[in-house]
């Protein structure tokens, strides 16, 4: 494929959706899988649903994901403007060529003329009340109303809008890349308004002139958009552009964990876990909802988990790269089935992510958070060894500082099960044997610590490895957790010893 030019069209009238962060993954992929161009293009036709913020919302988003665009508003590029409200003159002349050409026309059907109408239909028992080749024969239009009375309505400022011309008894066809031929009568679709009384065009004319402007290959958009491309289809065909029409790709839903429909804010409110990518504060009610970034992800495992909604390499290999899903990336082996929104399947992507990135990049985080949370001076290089220790436990960085404060507070409780299994006569004696020798060593590492441990018992007579958990315990308060030789090393031979000592105290009295 050559010159292949995808866009990600997002409205700026909320947050940014998860599924339109994976639309915009799929888009990115796609292009640079084939040498092509990623282009944003806001489309912000609906005034009335504009949200304040939410344009830059979606511009951080995507700079956070790694997939940034190659044309956009920030951008620049060849074919810009990249938002619809600046390029409202533009859409004006198609509609127009669409009426005199026969193939849209006025209407000026007042809210409550559509009303009454879907209400008449409705008291008819049709299923699906709608603008339509048979209804609109009844209502006030140019093709109703004499050339005369429509110029006099729009000489005098009445208002109005422009609506498609469905032709009757056709069908329309289209081939789309990832469900094959779809095939819609054009008795079921409705005269979709496309030029609003406000002058800005709708989405269906909006996308297509755009799409048609900007050289757009191929549109790759949710499965929520299917029941509107037959629309589309005819619209190219109206305005002359059916060979230069992008090829359609309907991305499958995002489904709620259960499978049970469409995932919604309401269902991950619900659930337990975030829908949005970062953060956002819904200025109209004042509401902020929690993003993936602020609840510890990396955007590199949120991209690897997003990849596989909806898309499998066909192989075993799950962990991917950026570069690797571009690589790796075919519109052949996106499903067509909705596929469920697994969020401990993200945790799991984001754990292995954690524990492949070098400790460096978390340890600036931890020392601040030690800081300002406990009031706790932690150095960079002791911060780089409590990361070590617990990469394998964590899955979200803010975990470290908790987890960690183990190195910093001695145990104040214990583990009763623990205590009541592993807590006997011999214990003191043992640990206490081994705090002496561990508090004579200067510098000591996990190896020689547990070296130490060994000889020291065995040279008694006692048996090592039965006091292993109550060695934890009387370190940590814990019967279990990360591995308990490199955190005598972090804590150096004294302070191990000390704290040994001081918990054999509080659990013999």
């Amino acid at each position: 494929m050559e010159n292949v030019r995808v866009r990600f069209a997002p409205s700026p009238t909320g947050g940014l959706h998860i599924g339109g962060v994976r639309t915009a993954l799929f888009n990115y992929l796609f292009a640079k899988k084939n040498n092509g161009k990623f282009i944003l293009r806001i489309e912000d036709t609906d005034q009335a649903r504009y949200v304040e913020g939410a344009e830059q919302y979606i511009k951080d988003t995507l700079d956070w994901c790694g997939i940034s665009p190659d044309e956009g508003p920030e951008q620049g590029g060849d074919f810009g403007p990249y938002k619809q409200s600046e390029r409202k003159d533009i859409y004006r002349q198609y509609a127009e060529k669409l009426v005199a050409e026969g193939n849209a026309y006025y209407a000026f059907d007042t809210p409550e003329e559509l009303e009454a109408m879907r209400e008449r239909l409705k008291e008819q028992r049709v299923v699906n009340p709608q603008y339509d080749t048979i209804t609109r024969t009844t209502m006030k239009n140019s093709l109703t109303l004499s050339e005369e009375e429509v110029k006099r309505r729009i000489d005098n400022g009445e208002p109005y809008v422009i609506r498609i011309k469905v032709p009757k008894k056709e069908e329309v066809r289209l081939n789309d890349m990832v469900r094959g031929w779809v095939m819609v009568h054009t008795e079921v679709l409705d005269d979709k308004v496309l030029m609003k009384s406000d002058g800005m065009p709708t989405y269906h004319l909006a996308n297509i002139v755009d799409d048609h402007l900007m050289k757009i290959t191929h549109v790759i958009r949710g499965e929520e958009w299917l029941p509107s491309a037959p629309l589309h289809v005819l619209l190219y065909r109206f305005l002359g552009w059916e060979e230069e029409m992008p090829r359609f790709a309907h991305l499958p839903l995002i489904l709620k964990p259960d499978g049970n429909g469409k995932l919604s804010k309401r269902a991950a409110d619900k659930a337990g876990f975030p829908i949005f990518p970062l953060n956002w504060n819904d200025p109209e009610s004042g509401e902020l909802s929690r993003g993936f970034k602020e609840t510890g992800f990396l955007p590199e495992a949120l991209i690897n988990f997003l990849a596989f909604l909806g898309w499998n390499p066909g192989t075993e290999q799950e962990i991917f790269s950026l570069e690797e899903l571009v690589n790796e990336f075919s519109e052949q082996r996106i499903n067509k089935a909705g596929t469920k929104f697994d969020f401990d399947k993200a945790k799991w992507f984001n754990q292995q992510y954690i524990k492949a990135t070098d400790s460096n990049v978390f340890a600036a985080d931890l020392v601040n958070a030690f800081d300002q949370r406990y009031g706790i001076e932690c150095p960079s290089e002791q911060a780089i060894q409590i990361i070590d220790l617990l990469k394998e436990r964590v899955t979200f960085p803010h975990e470290f500082v908790d987890k960690g404060l183990m190195i910093f507070k001695a145990p104040e409780s214990f583990d009763e099960k623990v205590v009541r299994k592993k807590w006997n006569e011999d214990t003191p004696k043992a640990l206490t044997l081994f705090a002496e020798m561990l508090s004579q060593q200067e510098n000591i590492s996990s190896e020689s610590a547990k070296e130490l441990f060994w000889k020291t018992l065995e040279d008694d007579g006692y048996k090592p490895g039965q006091f292993m958990q109550t060695l934890r315990l009387t370190l940590t308060g814990e019967g279990s957790g990360p591995d308990l030789m490199t955190i005598i090393e972090i804590l150096g031979g004294e302070k191990a010893a000390e704290r040994i000592k001081s918990s054999i105290d509080a659990l013999s009295n």
